[in-house]
């Protein structure tokens, strides 16, 4: 009797892990299709995946967009950024090349070019990575905390699993943005616990 009681968990325990990790699949695939387009700060800093040209002329139209920050860096013979270098030419809105690799943790000086680029970015600016979830989300918690004073719990939750990050040590190589992250606390002389990214 014991032995069946503990098949029936153990294959009970495996269904829900099995149905949670579709769900999270499926939730990630939404992200995904969806443009992984959020408000960072209203009027200041929108967040998205890769866009398409239509997608940069919605969000210019709905969001007033000035300055698009390419955080993958120039890539000239790839059609995503020839379409979006001249979709932004077109709609009069700057754009400005950041490279990152969301495997590569950033240094603080690179951190540092970063926040006085999107100070002086004309605003309401548009970040954008392949995913949206990993470069993007490190991006918007330095923009959150250091320019726009949000609290740092707060400015945590833009890198986290809502927007498609996935921020394990050992299994994720974008832990990467997690470790700069870290780093970056105290570089701004931040005192708190190691920034564990919410799930």
């Amino acid at each position: 009797m014991a032995v069946t009681f503990k098949r029936k968990w153990l294959r009970n325990g495996a269904a829900a892990i099995g149905i949670a990790a579709l769900s999270i699949g499926a939730y990630l695939g939404f992200l995904q299709l969806s443009g992984n387009f959020h408000t960072v700060i209203a009027g200041e800093l929108y967040r998205s995946a890769q866009p398409t040209a239509g997608q940069i002329e919605e969000y210019a139209r709905n969001y007033g967009i000035r300055t698009i920050v390419n955080l993958r860096g120039p890539s000239k013979n790839a059609a995503w950024y020839t379409d979006e270098v001249a979709t932004t030419q077109r709609l009069g809105i700057k754009h400005i090349d950041f490279r990152m690799v969301s495997s590569r943790e950033l240094t603080a000086e690179q951190a540092d070019q970063l926040v006085a680029l999107l100070k002086d970015a004309p605003k309401p600016i548009l970040i954008h990575c392949q995913a949206g979830a990993d470069r993007t989300g490190l991006v918007s918690v330095i923009y959150s905390h250091q320019i726009a004073g949000v609290p740092t719990e707060k400015a945590e939750q833009q890198l986290s699993l809502y927007f498609g990050h996935v921020g394990l040590p050992l299994v994720s190589k974008a832990y990467a943005m997690d470790r700069t992250w870290e780093m970056l606390e105290r570089h701004y002389g931040l005192s708190r616990e190691p920034f564990t990214a919410p799930i």
